[in-house]
């Protein structure tokens, strides 16, 4: 999902804050009856750029939480940020979620739906339109923006490559 170049060496510089996506009951039937547990979906990041998905499994709900945090803490990637908005418009699908992100002017804020506003709202992203097309399981959903944040390419990168200022990146 995320390439080598974006993903987050060390987590100890780090401010993050977690968001608990998505609480799921799941129910094992056994002969001696039905054994209840719990799987959280969580997203960390510091709205600075960084973020992280984990899943956390358990008897309890804190439990779960708490792992799901652990596990989101050891896959953090960096995402490019520009201007509170990201570079440019990027589209990515996981299972069955399709997800289109663009960036948007200032003032727009975040509209997007509840699984994927958390992830922006944790990643830092201010102002961004987002559209979830198919399934709205929100584990697919989550999954889907965090490969397409991932897939988004640094204005600076981009200009250094071609070999251009980064004004003339925006222009075209």
């Amino acid at each position: 999902m995320a390439t080598a170049f974006n993903r987050v060496k060390s987590t100890n510089d780090l401010e993050l804050t977690d968001r608990l996506v998505d609480i799921n009951r799941v129910t094992k039937v056994t002969k001696g009856g039905r054994t209840f547990t719990f799987a959280a979906i969580v997203v960390v990041g510091n709205q600075d750029g960084v973020i992280g998905l984990g899943l956390g499994k358990a008897g309890e709900v804190s439990t779960a939480i708490a792992k799901g945090v652990e596990a989101a803490k050891k896959n953090l990637i960096r995402v490019p940020v520009h201007k509170g908005t990201i570079p440019h418009e990027q589209k990515a699908a996981f299972g069955g979620a399709r997800v289109l992100i663009r960036p948007a002017s200032q003032g727009t804020g975040v509209v997007a739906g509840g699984a994927m506003r958390a992830v922006l709202e944790s990643v830092g992203i201010t102002d961004v339109l987002a559209k979830s097309q198919g399934s709205s399981n929100a584990h697919n959903l989550v999954k889907a923006t965090i490969a397409a944040l991932a897939e988004l390419r640094d204005p600076l990168m981009v200009a250094k490559s071609r070999g251009i200022s980064v004004e003339k990146v925006f222009r075209g």
